[in-house]
């Protein structure tokens, strides 16, 4: 759940899904947060047959889920915490998600540059047992060589991923020629790549909206109190407030999860999250200089660092600062300046300037409160907090704290069991194995690959029923099914996309606003090719679907724009040469 302003449209139409929620205002359930945990959630309710809504005040995924750094992983990091269940926990759920939603989620390879041989090893073992980092340190081969092989023991159930491989210089730099020349190894192991976290969270609403009329849910609509007809919601595009009746109440709005207990009546100081940012780069030199894999180290500050190849660009992250939920999350030009010394050190040759950004992004992780400890060593394990809901007896209150985006299958098990607990009911299915979305049936041989693209691009084209496949994996079906091949036009502003296909993503994924369209329907803000005509062309498609006017579709291009100029660092000019980027 995220805090972005969003205006009303007193005069707009009711949207179908909030008709549905008034004329039908009890659950058995109530999660608010629509974030990749509470979707999750969602829809293992859903899968049991529980009567479920699911309320998001912004987007869907608009929050915490949208800003990660696009990996499914196990957390190496986390064995020095000591973590170990949560590492074998996540390195599991990494190797299911890489079968269960193939489409979105592909095995990454991660090399580590190397600088020491025995930096590290003195402090290691005191943030173990203390999770105080002292000074900070960066790691050398030995402490790296021994915790991945360690994390290779966690993944011997399948083998979904090659175990690690160590590399001296000489050979390191005859595959990273680029790479800064006073590296004394690498080491390269394998995580997952999430090349659409977005996506592969809508497949999982969607997989839950498709059990039946018993599971509803809605974006835009802000749960506001606690009444005593429930809980008290506000459509945030009409402004029209009603209230949802529930036994139990979810809350896994993340890091806003104190202030949505507040708004609920029951102060809690739960959370603790960290800022997080990243930039992308349109960079062609610093892509090829990554060898297509991402470059990922611990900085001598202690902080992470990542340098990742993804849809053309190169994305760079992270930080980890102490942030007040109450402001926006933006990424600084400080965070920018340290970015560019961290590829300065890694890439010494390659030059970076602020022209070849074409994206920045900032999320808050949904992090436990910690105090003293220093953020990252905050563990990213999780855990349920359970209360009664004030002045409503017989009604619970259970707030999710912590939770990433790897174990979201899991978590949402745990927690849902939790909730099954309260209704006096039973598991009736399980997830583990139920494959995701356009993950069910993705052909994942060549020879399975060519079979769909026959059997389904005999009237768009092969080309064109693998960029879709590429893009929605199976889910891809149903949209091939509505297009007519000879009006599949492509937009005007933007090669990549039709105007068929637009139009299908806004009447069929609840797009409520241009924005949800522009940053999380499509890869058109994260890829920098978002212009002031695509964003009119877009407006009038949307409009066309949504039965906006004019002036709604003027108004929703201008809140487009200040967002991605406010939060993205996007500046789109008036006079803007039409055309894609």
């Amino acid at each position: 759940m995220s805090h972005t302003s969003t205006s009303t449209h007193p005069t707009a139409a009711e949207r179908p899904e909030i008709a549905e929620l008034r004329a039908r205002p009890t659950a058995q359930v109530v999660v608010i947060g629509g974030g990749i945990n509470g979707i999750a959630t969602f829809r293992d309710l859903a899968l049991q047959g529980v009567d479920v809504v699911l309320v998001e005040r912004d987007d869907f995924v608009s929050g915490a889920s949208s800003a990660s750094s696009h990996m499914i992983h196990g957390g190496i990091r986390y064995l020095e915490n000591g973590e170990f269940r949560l590492v074998q926990e996540s390195v599991t759920e990494r190797n299911a998600l890489i079968r269960l939603a193939p489409h979105y989620v592909k095995p990454l390879q991660t090399t580590v540059p190397i600088f020491s041989t025995f930096s590290g090893i003195l402090s290691a073992p005191l943030r173990f047992l203390t999770h105080r980092s002292g000074k900070p340190t960066e790691r050398g081969a030995l402490l790296i060589k021994t915790g991945l092989t360690i994390y290779d023991s966690f993944s011997r159930d399948g083998g979904s991923v090659p175990r690690h491989r160590f590399l001296g210089r000489k050979r390191t730099l005859a595959e990273l020629p680029k790479l800064n020349p006073g590296v004394k190894y690498t080491a390269t192991y394998y995580d997952a790549s999430m090349h659409d976290p977005e996506r592969l969270a809508l497949d999982v609403l969607h997989d839950g909206l498709a059990t039946g009329s018993h599971a509803r849910a809605a974006n835009h609509l802000e749960a506001v109190g606690l009444g005593a007809g429930g809980v008290r919601v506000r459509d945030r595009l009409s402004g029209a407030e009603f209230e949802l009746a529930a036994d139990v109440v979810v809350n896994t709005s993340g890091p806003w999860t104190d202030l949505t207990n507040e708004a609920l009546g029951q102060e809690t100081r739960f959370m603790g999250g960290t800022k997080g940012s990243h930039i992308v780069l349109d960079h062609p030199e610093l892509l090829e200089a990554t060898g297509g894999r991402e470059i990922f180290f611990e900085h001598e500050d202690g902080r992470i660092v990542l340098i990742y190849p993804l849809k053309g660009r190169v994305m760079v992250g992270t930080t980890d600062l102490e942030h007040d939920m109450r402001e926006p999350a933006v990424c600084t030009e400080a965070e920018i300046d340290y970015f560019f010394e961290l590829v300065a050190h890694v890439f010494p040759d390659i030059a970076v300037d602020r022209s070849q950004i074409v994206y920045r992004f900032s999320g808050v992780r949904p992090l436990p409160r910690h105090d003293d400890t220093q953020p990252g060593f905050v563990s990213r394990d999780y855990r349920i907090e359970r209360a009664e809901a004030p002045g409503r007896r017989g009604t619970t209150v259970l707030s999710l704290v912590g939770g990433k985006w790897t174990t979201f299958r899991a978590l949402a098990e745990h927690l849902a069991n939790e909730v099954l607990e309260l209704l006096g009911a039973e598991r009736s299915r399980s997830t583990a194995g139920l494959a995701i979305g356009g993950g069910a049936g993705y052909p994942t041989t060549p020879d399975a690959r060519r079979v769909w693209l026959v059997s389904h691009g005999d009237e768009i084209g092969a080309a064109r029923a693998e960029e879709l496949l590429e893009r929605y994996g199976t889910r891809a079906e149903a949209l091939i099914d509505e297009l007519e091949p000879a009006e599949d036009l492509v937009l005007a502003n933007h090669p990549g996309y039709s105007r068929q296909e637009i139009a299908w993503l806004v009447r069929h994924e609840r797009v409520a606003r241009l924005d949800d369209l522009v940053l999380r329907r499509t890869s058109i803000a994260f890829t920098g090719t978002a212009t002031l005509p695509l964003l009119e062309e877009l407006a009038a498609i949307a409009g066309e679907v949504l039965g906006w006017n004019a002036e709604r579709q003027s108004a929703e291009v201008q809140a487009t724009r200040a967002l991605l100029a406010e939060r993205h660092g996007v500046q789109l000019p008036a006079l803007e040469v039409s055309g894609a980027q």
